[in-house]
């Protein structure tokens, strides 16, 4: 293995495999640490971790968990990856889990969430979202991870010990070496986390080229763009990248992401599909369960069934503060990742699945151990196999994806071209 990758979710590791295999990688996507080595051909390895939002120091543990087996498979490189709308609070977990990296690896990190394919962009160390500030948009009512400021060199100070450093898209826009100039003058200045303007594709590109010497790297699915350069130019790549085959059978859609454009997608769906709200109080109380929900998806197989627990920020404040931010969540993630072990067992093959932390509960409950990586629906959501089940799933994160995504997503679960 060349390259070793830790994500912090799984919906952000499938968009990390879907970018190193679109540049020519033999890429599997793990779920937690393996308990076994990695095929021989594996180029890049993704381990995806369910950390975002769990305590910090229990992400820190994970993440170096990863960090061991990876060196173990030989990587010259790790990646450390996380939302490209930096999705964290004030106490972590990207500062804490990125410095427990560095200082075990070494070196100077780049921290750079830039997904310009997806509108976020990185000027001044300050983050926009399509053109807007990354605290003026949805995410600034983000259940979990309220991002209410989009200096990322200030929300990281207040995760780390260390100072942070910059690099200005002055800098950036002169090319891979002035990036290495500068990256190193940060290094000897003790600055060891480095944020790194980016804009387009061309500047991740460049960023790549700058950090090919460097044991880590940290950013979103972008920062990727540059890296399988590097192994090529080396001769390191076989060029097999990764093998995918469709499945034709039932699809069935579940989300639990609040974001906005999961809201706009559930909407746009209802319009031409059969879609369950699941009530926080229903829920709660178990006059919902998910024998009733399974047998109202399975009544409505033929037609792609949705079950979906995304709501409005009022709503879903009023009803944290009811039942609990944390017992809420934990209720509505159990209950989606059952429901899609119960519709798998009913011999649905195909499943669409909406929101990062409802990702991992699915995947989770499935008991997956690795994906192989498709075709991209949308930027950043690939199809996925998982490796010995006749399952294609895709794991969206709740930004991301067209407002026709479920259906797409469908289509080429099935093997369709997007």
């Amino acid at each position: 293995m060349l390259l070793g990758c830790i994500a912090d979710d799984f919906t952000g590791a499938s968009d990390l495999a879907n970018t190193l295999a679109k540049g020519g990688m033999a890429t599997t996507q793990f779920v937690g640490v393996p308990a076994h080595a990695a095929a021989a051909e594996c180029e890049a390895g993704v381990i995806s971790l369910k950390s975002r939002t769990i305590p910090p120091d229990d992400a820190v543990r994970q993440s170096l968990q990863a960090l061991d087996w990876l060196q173990a498979q030989g990587c010259r490189q790790i990646l450390f990856k996380y939302c490209s709308t930096f999705d964290s609070t004030p106490k972590g977990n990207i500062g804490p889990v990125a410095e427990a990296l560095l200082k075990r690896l070494g070196g100077v990190a780049v921290v750079c969430p830039v997904f310009p394919a997806t509108g976020r962009t990185l000027f001044n160390g300050h983050l926009f979202v399509n053109g807007q500030l990354l605290s003026d948009t949805g995410m600034r009512d983000h259940p979990l991870t309220p991002m209410t400021d989009p200096d990322i060199r200030r929300w990281l100070r207040l995760q780390t010990k260390g100072e942070v450093g910059a690099v200005p898209y002055a800098v950036v826009r002169q090319g891979a070496e002035a990036i290495r100039t500068a990256l190193a003058r940060e290094g000897a200045s003790g600055r060891r986390l480095v944020v790194t303007d980016a804009i387009a594709d061309e500047d991740l590109i460049a960023i790549g080229a700058a950090v090919d010497d460097q044991p880590l790297i940290t950013g979103g699915s972008g920062i990727a763009l540059g890296l399988p350069a590097n192994y090529k130019i080396a001769n390191l790549l076989s060029g097999r990248g990764t093998e995918f085959t469709g499945s034709a059978g039932k699809a069935a859609a579940l989300s639990g992401s609040c974001s906005t454009q999961s809201l706009a997608q559930v909407e746009a769906f209802a319009k031409r599909h059969p879609v369950l709200g699941l009530l926080p109080d229903a829920v709660m109380d178990g006059s919902m369960d998910v024998d009733r929900a399974l047998q109202w998806m399975m009544d409505r197989i033929d037609t792609m069934p949705m079950v979906y627990s995304s709501a409005y920020p009022k709503s879903v404040k009023a009803a944290q503060a009811k039942f609990g931010q944390a017992v809420l969540a934990e209720a509505f993630e159990t209950f989606l990742g059952r429901l899609a072990v119960r519709l798998v067992d009913a011999g649905v093959t195909r499943l669409v699945i909406g929101g990062g932390e409802t990702s991992g509960a699915v995947v989770t409950a499935l008991g997956a151990k690795a994906f192989m990586i498709g075709p991209e629906i949308d930027p950043g959501v690939p199809a996925l196999a998982i490796a010995g089940s006749p399952v294609r799933i895709a794991l969206k994160s709740g930004n991301f994806g067209s407002l026709d995504f479920y259906e797409k997503a469908a289509r080429v679960l099935a093997g369709a071209q997007a």
